[in-house]
């Protein structure tokens, strides 16, 4: 089985989703003698192709057309390298990259695809996957039937591999740029920079919800409590909502997915869109004033009080430290 792995990064250090998924294509390869190859895009990419090269054999796609992220363009190279490399099975982390690119290039190989895989297995040879649906309640066992296979991975379902002390190959792959679509044009990226991490990658998040009266007060108590733990924040749609927060710190059904060490819910009442997108957390702590709040009956430490009163309380204690 030829195994690709298609890298996110951000032009210059991999993403942790993707080194998990490399984890959950090492295990496939193991059970059934496969190779694993990863597929990096972008331009002056080499630094990022460098440090793939330490957990897998890496494929590079470097151009000056794929210097901006446009999702057809990616999608185009992807479908190119699938078919002259004869893949079976494509990998991705289970992101909103992913959701866009790489669901693009399964339209153009028609190929089966699988999304937020969780575990996996083999029965008499064929891949057999879990993934959550209907926000979580139930696991679904799925087989692909099409070829080849396109599957993303929650990160936080495997464990990402060592990185090697010695670099394995690097191939160049070669972008005719007169074959790549060109009806998409890419005008900016608007972001804010931000010295707190990506909450889909933190081992900590913080996030906060209806409670939370305005941005001051998110930065002031969901933001301050997240520093002082090294963490990431996020919010509820609620908060995304009410123009507090951006879509991007969004976690639930129709936001990221996380699955942190530790996860602080602040003011979160515990919709089940919200808890899909957090269940998987090793260690919930929620404060709420609602006694009977949903999100308690997934906590596994519960606060019952008003977070504009608790959460200063916690800050300054950690302050103290």
């Amino acid at each position: 089985m030829r195994i690709l792995v298609v890298a996110e990064h951000d032009t210059t250090t991999i993403r942790p989703g993707t080194r998990s998924a490399v984890g959950f294509a090492n295990s496939v390869a193991a059970s059934t003698g496969g190779e694993v190859e990863c597929l990096v895009l972008g331009h002056e990419i080499d630094s990022v192709a460098r440090e793939a090269a330490l957990i897998s054999r890496v494929l590079s796609a470097d151009s000056p057309a794929l210097a901006d992220p446009v999702a057809d363009r990616y999608a185009k190279v992807i479908a190119d390298v699938v078919s002259d490399r004869n893949t079976d099975l494509v990998v991705a982390a289970s992101t909103s990259f992913a959701k866009d690119v790489v669901g693009r290039a399964a339209g153009l190989l028609g190929g089966a695809m699988a999304s937020d895989v969780v575990g996996h297995s083999l029965h008499d040879g064929q891949l057999v996957m879990r993934r959550p649906m209907f926000a979580g309640a139930v696991t679904a066992t799925v087989m692909l039937t099409g070829c080849p296979q396109i599957v993303t991975i929650r990160a936080s379902a495997y464990e990402a591999p060592q990185p090697t002390d010695v670099a394995l190959e690097i191939t160049a792959i070669n972008i005719d740029e007169s074959t790549l679509p060109s009806h998409i044009h890419f005008e900016r990226v608007d972001s804010k920079s931000s010295h707190r991490p990506d909450v889909t990658d933190a081992r900590i998040v913080v996030s906060g919800g209806r409670a939370i009266k305005n941005l001051d007060d998110y930065e002031c108590l969901v933001g301050g409590l997240a520093d002082q733990l090294g963490g990431a924040t996020g919010s509820s749609r609620a908060l995304v909502d009410a123009g507090i927060t951006t879509n991007d710190l969004q976690v639930g059904q129709t936001g990221k997915i996380v699955a942190p060490d530790l996860y602080f819910a602040l003011g979160i009442s515990g919709a089940v869109q919200h808890l899909a997108g957090m269940k998987n957390s090793k260690v919930i702590v929620a404060i709420n004033n609602d006694p009977d709040a949903p999100i308690f009956e997934m906590a596994d430490y519960g606060l019952v009080g008003d977070v504009y009163e608790l959460v200063p309380q916690l800050i300054q204690r950690l302050d103290a430290r």
